[in-house]
């Protein structure tokens, strides 16, 4: 992967979301730097899903500021952001279970053609994306099981497809909600070395429950709690501060 730059490909400034008077999101801000892995970690509730949402513009932020590429995007919807570059994963694997894993990375690339995704042609024009296709299935690993429906799939390669899919769509930030949840250790290791592999190209950011994961890949960190931000830095800086130590510890034990 090339080194990280300075520059931050999204910054979000003193950003809150509140609701009904509670605050899931309070005063955050945040430097995600151009061709860098960031990795936002903190105790269930901390709210880090929420931000994923704020970021992505399924929720509007209460107060504060977004921007993606230098561009305001506070107020955009979540399809005039997907148009800038950003493509998010959820937790829950999000592809057509009834289509195979080629047809998946088809649908995903009829974005780029020129008339759109065609539903009134023949699915016989299709075939045209096929080779990009299975070059993403390549380069996820997941090639030998192109033509097996995404229901019949094992989980850690369902959630590669998912990956692929949003590879297709040409991200310049890519956002991972928990990419290893639920894997056995096979499969977080697959998907480990998936997601440093398709970093080399482009930013990632990405929420992570699986600390060895988190020290393995990320470049920078981010720690929250009750919505805000606690910590920040490196993995070796950030657990290693007392305050990191009590909010994992005290989590436990609530």
């Amino acid at each position: 992967m090339s080194a990280p730059s300075d520059e931050p490909i999204l910054r979000l400034e003193s950003v809150s979301k509140s609701f009904f008077g509670f605050y899931a999101v309070r005063d955050f801000s945040l430097d995600v730097r151009r061709g860098s892995i960031h990795a936002l970690i903190g105790p269930n509730g901390a709210g880090k899903t929420t931000i994923f949402n704020l970021v992505t513009k399924t929720l509007p932020p209460t107060s504060g500021r977004i921007s993606f590429k230098g561009i305001d995007i506070t107020k955009r919807s979540p399809s005039e952001v997907a148009r800038l570059g950003m493509v998010r994963s959820f937790q829950i694997s999000a592809v057509f279970a009834s289509l195979t894993a080629l047809e998946n990375v088809r649908v995903a690339l009829q974005r780029f053609r020129s008339d759109g995704f065609a539903f009134w042609k023949s699915a016989d024009v299709l075939h045209d994306l096929d080779e990009r296709a299975l070059a993403l299935l390549h380069d996820v690993g997941i090639e030998s099981y192109a033509h097996v429906r995404a229901s019949e799939l094992p989980y850690g390669r369902r959630r590669a497809l998912e990956i692929a899919t949003t590879l297709a769509l040409e991200p310049e930030l890519l956002m991972l909600d928990e990419p290893t949840a639920g894997m056995g250790h096979e499969d977080v290791d697959r998907i480990a070395a998936l997601i440093k592999n398709v970093a080399r190209e482009r930013t990632v950011l990405m929420v992570e429950h699986n600390l060895s994961i988190v020290a393995d890949l990320s470049d920078r960190i981010t720690v929250l709690a009750r919505g805000e931000r606690l910590a920040e830095g490196a993995y070796d800086v950030v657990s290693k501060d007392p305050a990191v130590i009590e909010a994992y510890v005290g989590s436990e034990h609530e």
